[in-house]
């Protein structure tokens, strides 16, 4: 849980939900064919639910209330790895910090493959 306190209370946020905005707003970025787990419990969740889950490649770290976002995806082949990943962290920065208000202090992306479409 990611807490926040004010003068009127404290507010928690699950990471299980900030994943969920951060890969729906990089799946629907250009170039980006799909995440790949990014750690094992991940997998073992997937195989047992037989469907995509939505924080599936996403790992959500909390330091001082800022977030580190890891994000691991395949993309398309032939296309500019640079501008995809620029995009991809541009707009999940956005996305999250509009819907949360947390401060995003880094969004890192690893290609970890290519598919031709």
């Amino acid at each position: 849980m990611i807490k926040i306190e004010n003068p009127l209370g404290t507010i928690e946020i699950s990471q299980e939900f900030v994943a969920n905005l951060a890969g729906k707003a990089a799946s629907e970025c250009f170039g980006v064919v799909g995440m790949v787990n990014s750690t094992p419990s991940q997998g073992f969740r997937a195989l047992l639910s037989r469907k995509d889950v939505p924080d599936k490649g996403i790992r959500i770290r909390s330091t001082a209330g800022k977030l580190t976002i890891d994000m691991h995806i395949i993309v398309t082949y032939g296309l500019n790895i640079a501008a995809i990943v620029k995009s991809i962290v541009n707009k999940v920065r956005y996305t999250v910090e509009d819907a949360t208000g947390l401060d995003v202090l880094k969004v890192n992306v690893y290609v970890d493959g290519m598919k031709s479409e």
